[in-house]
Formats: C-alpha cells, sequence, structure tokens
C-alpha cells in the first residue's frame, strides 16, 4: 500500500520548511516500520523506491516545483533509474534520506538520493525525471523558466554522464518472450 500517512507529513513539513533552490539538498527522517519490511526483516527494495518518492516530493514542495506544475498542469515522471543497497535498514531505524537535483540535460532532470542509518549510507539511487504537459515532454530549461530560476545548464558531475552514457547503448523497446 502506499504511504499516504507518510505523504501527508512530508506535504505538511515540507510547507512549512524553509524555502530550498533547486539544487540545494534536503533532507526528511522517517522510521522503518513493520510493514515496509520483506521477507528477510529489512526494508523491501519496492519500498525504498516508494519513500525515495516522498524526497523529491519534499524538493518539489520547498523550491516551488510543486505549485508551477499545478499551475500548469504538469505532472512528474520517472524515466529511469539506478539503484544500489548498501546497508541494511532495520525495522525501527531511523533513517534520514537525502535528495538532490545534480543537474540537467535538454530532456531530463539528473537527482541524487541516498537514504542513512546512524551515519551509515544504505542506499542511494540516481533519477531520470522528466515534466510533461499535455503536450509532451517540458525542457528543464522551460521548467526553470516558469520557477524563476537560471537557465544555466550546469556540468553534470562525470558518474552521471557515464550513466547517461551507458543508458542510450541500452535496447529498447527490451526483447520480448517472442524474441528468445
Amino acid at each position: 500500500m502506499y504511504p499516504f500517512a507518510r505523504l501527508a507529513k512530508t506535504y505538511w513539513n515540507a510547507s512549512r520548511a524553509n524555502p530550498l533552490h533547486f539544487t540545494d539538498k534536503s533532507s526528511i527522517t522517517f522510521s522503518c516500520h513493520p510493514w515496509d519490511l520483506d521477507i528477510f526483516n529489512e526494508m523491501n527494495n519496492g519500498r525504498v523506491l516508494t519513500l525515495y518518492d516522498l524526497g523529491r516530493t519534499e524538493l518539489g514542495i520547498r523550491c516551488g516545483l510543486m505549485k508551477v506544475l499545478a499551475k500548469k498542469r504538469w505532472a512528474l515522471v520517472v524515466a529511469g533509474s539506478s539503484v544500489r543497497y548498501r546497508n541494511r535498514v532495520h525495522m525501527f531505524n531511523k533513517v534520514t534520506m537525502h535528495t538532490q537535483c545534480v543537474g540537467w540535460d535538454e530532456r531530463w532532470l539528473y537527482l541524487e538520493q541516498s537514504m542513512w542509518v546512524k551515519g551509515k549510507p544504505c542506499s542511494s539511487v540516481l533519477i531520470r525525471a522528466g515534466v510533461t504537459s499535455k503536450q509532451g515532454l517540458v525542457a528543464p530549461q522551460q521548467i526553470l523558466e516558469a520557477l524563476g530560476e537560471s537557465v544555466d545548464t550546469p556540468e553534470l558531475p562525470q558518474w552521471v554522464k557515464e550513466w547517461v552514457d551507458s543508458e542510450e547503448h541500452r535496447p529498447w523497446p527490451p526483447i520480448g518472450a517472442d524474441q528468445y
């Protein structure tokens, strides 16, 4: 089930927090609940990705993006992700999540997120995100203009560029059952 109570808490807290710049790092904290666990008594990998949604929501509220989306009737979409899991998150662990937009290109926004328990990194995700309208994908430059931000495109970190490049070589559509 989607964590609606956590989403409501995220909206509430973010709407009362200090505004952030589009590229600032935001942080939220939460506890791992019994319904977040898998059969191995650790946070389920699907739940991790769902909770990362909340971190992006919090950043979107604090930088004003969510207001722009509502005003223009735009929506957010995740177009790709690369996840690393390194340390387990157990029941009742207090988790700190960090979210930051590390840059963009002509089509996509790239966000880095991480979860930490007791000062140790547990997981990290690189997200390729976009904004869509009824006409299709909205260019990041148009998003930034709507936010009243500078449209200068920063240099993406090398590891992000390498991931973007590797994704260009990945076949799409994927191999179907009839192709085996």
